[in-house]
């Protein structure tokens, strides 16, 4: 198990979803990904809404860090020493569908009785989004319409 950074893997790792995972798999990453799409972007604020330990927090944005997801930059109260700032790159920008499928999944098969902690919107029309697979022509494709293919370059993950 990593502590501390990132490490790439192989290029002999050939599935995608075991890559992303090693970036983004780990229990907390998400909510922190989350805290960071919300615009908390200082680690004390993000620490404090989240209840994580620093040294877990401290980790997690290393590998965030070093996996190109998060952008650390200083900044530096009056009187204060230099603390930072995380920020999301492309890579983190991207990371947000991955969080709007997490949460769909979770309120769809493990729903709270108050409903959603929050939903998804369109920031241009407000339109409520659902997170989907599109076809080339951006149609949504149903899931059982959905077939995942093997496309060879090393061995699938047992």
């Amino acid at each position: 198990m990593r502590t501390t950074g990132f490490e790439p893997l192989p290029e002999s790792v050939a599935c995608s979803i075991e890559r992303a995972v090693s970036v983004l798999g780990e229990r907390w990453t998400p909510l922190i990904l989350r805290e960071l799409h919300l615009g908390v972007v200082r680690f004390a604020d993000i620490q404090q809404r989240l209840g994580i330990a620093t040294n877990l927090l401290t980790t997690r944005l290393a590998t965030l860090v070093g996996a190109g997801v998060v952008e650390k930059r200083p900044y530096r109260e009056a009187g204060a020493r230099t603390r930072y700032e995380y920020h999301l790159t492309d890579a983190g920008r991207d990371a947000l569908v991955v969080l709007g499928a997490l949460q769909q999944w979770g309120d769809r098969h493990l729903p709270r009785q108050a409903g959603p902690s929050f939903t998804r919107h369109d920031r241009r029309t407000g339109a409520r989004l659902d997170v989907s697979f599109t076809d080339p022509d951006g149609h949504a494709v149903p899931l059982e319409a959905v077939r995942m293919v093997y496309r060879g370059g090393g061995q699938p993950a047992a």
